[in-house]
């Protein structure tokens, strides 16, 4: 039995919209949001009777704002230049920031390095900063006991940055690392400055937290 035209184009609008849902990428995201909204307007013209009005002028209206903002977020990145360790962090630990965003926090930012041995954070003191581990290896201590290790991507000082206490383990780098770090201060202002930011970082805090409890 074939499936009648209409159902199968209600069902494809009804899927690019659940599949938006899932998608963290606001370009794809807004690309899906317009093929629900073409094949939607489809199946109103397609449709027997009057054409509805209503629903054609939304959907239309849909698609123009949606197309409009496919179009300044792909000039958007285009403008932006990211150096090969720059994009490598955005596309794994800062993908919910758009690259513009993600500039921003690389600008407040300051890269530094550290030898083995050198402790970057100290249980009980009230860090400075929040870090991000780009390169390395270092080693969690509690108590002067070792009870993790973090490599690339990790976070450090995150949940004294979110509490205000100080911090709750002692960091000490195992190889030669590089390090990304933001003054809470300036970090805090910046996501206080910008809201979209202050939602996707405290994602990148979940998932980061989320990852240190599985791998203990």
């Amino acid at each position: 039995m074939s499936i009648p035209i209409l159902d199968v184009l209600l069902n494809v609008a009804y899927l690019f919209s659940a599949v938006s849902y899932y998608v963290r990428d606001i370009l794809v995201l807004r690309a899906l949001a317009v093929g629900a909204s073409a094949v939607g307007l489809s199946y109103f013209f397609l449709r027997d009777g009057d054409p509805a009005i209503a629903p054609i002028a939304w959907l239309s209206l849909f698609v123009l704002i949606n197309a409009s903002r496919i179009v300044g977020l792909w000039l958007e990145r285009r403008r932006v230049s990211m150096t090969e360790e720059e994009r490598e962090l955005h596309e794994v630990v800062f993908k919910n920031f758009s690259p513009v965003e993600f500039m921003k926090l690389l600008r407040i930012g300051e890269w530094r390095r550290a030898a083995p041995e050198t402790v970057i954070a100290e249980q009980g003191e009230v860090l400075e900063d929040v870090k991000l581990i780009s390169n390395g290896e270092v080693a969690i201590l509690k108590d002067g006991v070792e009870i993790d290790r973090s490599r690339d991507g990790a976070l450090i000082g995150e949940m004294s940055f979110i509490s205000g206490g100080p911090a709750t383990a002692t960091v000490r780098c195992l190889r030669p690392t590089r390090y990304l770090a933001w003054k809470k201060e300036e970090l805090r202002g910046l996501l206080q400055r910008n809201p979209t930011m202050d939602v996707a970082m405290t994602t990148v805090f979940s998932r980061d937290l989320t990852q240190k409890l599985a791998e203990r």
